[in-house]
């Protein structure tokens, strides 16, 4: 089990990299001459069609929706096989990371509120703090090395998994309107299909990606948010861990994660991470919806996971991973705020077509960088300590 841990940590860590270098190229030419040219790819027409069936998207709806389902399908299939085969098998090892994750969705969305609470075109951004990058998390814990315990990475991967689990959950309720009987109903036969062909035993993944392409198109007709296909999709593959055999859910899961982590995710920052810099004034400080999620990302996140958590240690229902310290396991609370990619998508989903989400992008970028730095200080705080020791007898 760890050294699987350590080849996904290594793949997140080389992803993060990436992600952290696209947003930098994104950032460069949302806030340069370029931008024009940026904003014409970004807007660039996209149609596909076939006899009666139409879809003409810009570029950045096909990647919003198409690529981030192949997104939200990798995660179905990371969660399901945790729950039979990981982290998460049992109840003595889901406790502490779904309270935690629990927290960690409550506490943002409280705070966002308190910001929010009388301004109704803002209420729908609640969800955007409440989200963690696994990818940033990951790779800066695992970029810090021995200063982050494994025991400690392992709860982060847990949580993290939870938390995504709730995100599939909060779209599916929250994010999707106008919904069409007839497509819903047509896309309920592609679920049918794929829950047949998972009791059937087929273990071929052709049925399932046919069936899958099938439940998207419906479902992104239906006025459901076309991610939710790749999470039901990911959840039909079946694992199928007998002796001998391969398990069809591990072999899609291998062959796609490399494609989502340097593929799918940093083409999604690229396009989605449109922020203006520039045009950033004082007086943003006092808009209650960057407020709200910064304060969500960077308060909300770590006073959630951590007053969750702690409540369950004391109560005597769950316990500290091994090896771990109240101060260490804060740090990784910290380390939840950062919710740059999932936030992004969000506030998409919130205010896509909006001045608001600019605003709420920005919000996204301060907070999520203001709790990398802070994580960073707390779990490396005995070597800051040295090292400021050390400079001080110096002089």
């Amino acid at each position: 089990m760890i050294d699987s841990l350590k080849g996904f940590l290594k793949l997140e860590t080389a992803s993060g990299v990436i992600l952290f270098f696209m947003l930098c190229i994104a950032l460069i030419c949302a806030n340069s001459p370029l931008q024009s040219y940026y904003q014409t790819i970004v807007e660039l027409p996209v149609q596909i069609r076939v006899g009666l069936l139409d879809l003409d998207k810009p570029l950045i709806l096909w990647v919003n929706e198409g690529l981030m389902a192949i997104f939200f399908m990798l995660l179905s299939l990371e969660i399901k096989r945790e729950f039979l085969d990981g982290d998460l098998q049992g109840i003595k090892q889901l406790t502490l990371p779904v309270v935690a994750a629990v927290g960690g969705i409550v506490m943002p969305a409280l705070v966002y509120f308190y910001f929010n609470m009388n301004i109704d075109e803002n209420i729908w951004g609640w969800s955007i703090p409440t989200t963690t990058d696994i990818a940033l998390a990951l790779g800066l814990v695992s970029a810090m090395g021995r200063l982050v315990p494994i025991n400690l990475k392992v709860f982060l991967t847990a949580l993290s998994i939870v938390d995504d689990v709730l995100v599939i959950f909060i779209i599916a309720i929250f994010y999707s309107s106008d919904l069409s009987v007839v497509t819903l109903s047509m896309a309920s036969m592609g679920i049918i299909g794929l829950v047949l062909c998972n009791r059937l035993g087929v273990v071929r993944l052709a049925p399932y990606v046919l069936l899958g392409l099938f439940l998207w198109i419906c479902v992104l007709k239906s006025g459901v948010h076309g991610t939710i296909a790749g999470s039901l999709v990911g959840l039909a593959i079946p694992f199928s861990n007998k002796a001998g055999t391969v398990s069809p859910l591990k072999q899609l899961e291998k062959m796609l994660h490399p494609w989502v982590a340097f593929g799918v995710m940093p083409v999604f920052v690229f396009l989605n991470a449109d922020i203006n810099l520039l045009g950033i004034t004082w007086s943003i400080f006092s808009n209650p919806l960057f407020l709200g999620i910064v304060a969500g990302l960077f308060v909300g996140k770590q006073l959630g996971v951590f007053l969750f958590s702690w409540v369950l240690v004391k109560c005597n229902l769950a316990n500290l991973p091994k090896g771990v310290d109240w101060w260490q396991f804060y740090g990784i609370c910290v380390v939840t705020g950062i919710g740059f990619t999932m936030s992004l998508f969000m506030s998409t989903l919130a205010f896509e077509g909006t001045e608001m989400n600019m605003v709420a992008h920005q919000a996204v970028l301060f907070g999520s960088l203001i709790s990398a730095l802070w994580a960073w200080v707390v779990l490396s705080r005995k070597r800051l300590f040295t090292w400021v020791k050390s400079r001080v007898n110096v002089l």
